[in-house]
């Protein structure tokens, strides 16, 4: 299998002035770093809503100190950067700090985890299309990234959301979330930062893999499309994707190996070599799962770029139930259950994970 330039995609501008050239080598440089070699991104920019929702579900008050010790506890975990090269944060994050004073960003910045910053503000109805979504949040971008890059965020990311349904995703719908997210990209490499870009194609629905795998190589052709339209450099930008996978409520969903060929092959004909690189979102996956199908895309191997990982829930989950359980003295034993998912995924980055890994790792 060989990537193939999707049509009308170039790596980068040909014309560019000194200024250009040194932000892009950083650019470049900044999101090697984020795909190194068994080394993924930790999303933890759950929106408040989203994390109150969290905590209600495992009977934890929320408020804004019981969210900044919550992800103290994910940041400050002992040898985190051994398995996670950056951490998506959310606005109250990244202003926030750990128990001894430091600001979550230094702290990160000093442990070699580079921070990272959700711009998006939320999928909402897309007019005249029932059912589907557009990711807004582009008005007073640029004004919000210089900020973002002031408290030192060095990348960012933007999610869409597409359906698939009956009659669903629209061509509407398509053109107007990758359109955001070329814009959103373009807005960020001009602040000096890399952008993440995310067209998730959800889960949620009883369709196949091959329905998947249409919908998910439309949206990639069409994103790549208006990426080279917006003159977003792709060595200095990131794609966060979603698998070729069935849907959650199908029956006889497809097998590990399957999904995994399906999604390499999906890539390799949508996705040009010159990108820096693409992790993961875990979406409705279990923790297991999620890793399972990583694993088996690396030792397929053949791809131009490295793929690895950029979970939330499917590291945060473990570590949240033994947290949970007391806040104040569970601390220790909910940072291990999130090194333990780190270290695993990290493995299935490089190929080499196992399901025996699971119970040896969990014992040591």
């Amino acid at each position: 299998m060989e990537a193939v330039a999707a049509p009308g995609v170039r790596a980068a501008r040909v014309n560019v002035t000194p200024e250009e050239a040194m932000d892009y080598t950083e650019l470049t440089r900044a999101a090697r770093a984020m795909v190194a070699e068994g080394k993924g991104l930790l999303a933890i920019d759950e929106s408040t809503g989203t994390c109150c929702k969290r905590f209600a579900a495992v009977g934890v008050e929320c408020t804004e100190e019981t969210r900044r010790a919550y992800r103290d506890m994910l940041l400050t975990a002992p040898g985190l950067a051994d398995h996670v090269s950056g951490v998506i944060l959310y606005d109250e994050t990244i202003r926030q700090s750990t128990a001894d004073g430091r600001p979550f960003v230094d702290y990160l910045d000093e442990v070699g985890i580079l921070p990272g910053i959700k711009v998006d503000t939320g999928a909402k109805a897309l007019a005249l299309h029932a059912g589907e979504k557009v990711t807004e949040g582009l008005d007073g971008l640029r004004d919000r990234l210089a900020e973002y890059r002031e408290l030192g965020a060095r990348f960012a990311k933007w999610r869409a959301v597409i359906t698939i349904g009956d009659g669903l995703p629209s061509a509407a719908c398509i053109e107007a979330n990758t359109h955001a997210l070329a814009r959103y990209a373009a807005l960020c490499q001009e602040a000096g930062i890399v952008p993440v870009v995310e067209p998730e194609v959800l889960m949620d629905g009883d369709h196949g893999l091959d329905e998947c795998f249409a919908v998910t190589a439309d949206t990639l052709h069409a994103l790549f499309g208006q990426l080279y339209t917006q003159d977003v450099v792709l060595d200095g930008a990131v794609l966060k994707a979603s698998m070729v996978i069935s849907g959650a409520d199908a029956t006889g969903r497809a097998g590990v190996d399957d999904v995994a060929a399906a999604t390499l092959q999906c890539l390799l004909d949508t996705v040009p070599a010159s990108l820096t690189g693409v992790v993961f979102l875990s979406g409705g996956q279990s923790e297991i799962e999620a890793t399972a199908h990583l694993d088996a895309m690396n030792r397929m191997g053949g791809t131009p770029w490295p793929l690895s990982f950029s979970y939330g829930r499917a590291l945060q989950a473990p570590a949240l139930a033994a947290w949970s359980e007391n806040p104040a003295d569970n601390v220790a034993l909910a940072q291990r259950r999130l090194l333990h998912r780190a270290r695993m995924n990290g493995l299935a980055a490089l190929g080499e994970w196992t399901q025996a890994m699971e119970t040896e790792d969990a014992e040591r």
